[in-house]
């Protein structure tokens, strides 16, 4: 009753990619301004999509919720919105649809349709992931704001947990997919030799056991 290695890489990779987005979406650090023209040369602004912050960089003090209409008014921010929250929930869909779906149960082969369309979720999840990053990236320059007009522009850092954890989520795809490119003859044997070695050793009599686990793997 063993679940494929790459499954379970796979398995791991979907979550972390999850985490990694999660705070992409909801930290404000997409774009980061400095040398803002009528502040002080420390001050640094950081946007996201929800919130922007001002900070210092001689100073732990942040303040939030800063008004910025022209900034929160680009096309890009209510998408941007839209697609990570909804990578979010495909994410947390295609792992409750490929967990059960992957593993091995005792009684009855893996899954594989269940499997198959976790996986897609999974990749989807990493494309509404990506596609919002890269087409701010793209358009970061030249969004119009109230302090970028005479400011430095900057990469945030949410920008790269967002690129690394829509990464993670296609690499879980690509997991799934290796695993159900395999026969599907050769997984359904291995899980019937792993029931049956569990049935031979749960046997009382060590005859019975032997011979158990001899048909076992002679029907492999």
């Amino acid at each position: 009753m063993r679940t494929p290695g790459i499954i379970i890489f796979g398995l791991v990779l979907a979550p972390c990619g999850w985490i990694l987005d999660l705070t992409s979406t909801v930290a404000p650090n997409w774009r980061t301004l400095t040398s803002v023209s009528g502040q002080p040369q420390d001050t640094v602004y950081n946007q996201g999509i929800w919130d922007m912050c001002k900070s210092s960089t001689t100073s732990t003090t942040v303040t939030c919720n800063q008004v910025d209409t022209l900034y929160f008014n680009n096309q890009i921010i209510p998408i941007a919105k839209g697609m990570m929250v909804a990578s979010l929930i495909v994410t947390l869909i295609g792992l409750a649809v490929v967990t059960p779906g992957a593993r091995c149960w005792r009684d009855r082969p893996p899954r594989w349709a269940l499997t198959s369309f976790g996986a897609v979720l999974i990749f989807c999840s990493g494309a509404l992931t990506i596609i919002p990053i890269a087409w701010y990236t793209y358009l970061m320059p030249s969004l119009n704001s109230t302090y970028s007009s005479t400011s430095t522009n900057n990469v945030g850092y949410c920008i790269v947990l967002g690129y690394i954890g829509g990464i993670l989520e296609v690499l879980a795809d690509l997991c799934h997919i290796a695993h159900l490119r395999s026969p599907q003859l050769s997984q359904i044997q291995h899980c019937c030799i792993c029931c049956c070695s569990q049935q031979a050793y749960n046997a009382s009599d060590r005859g019975i056991a032997f011979l158990m686990q001899r048909n076992c793997y002679f029907y492999h």
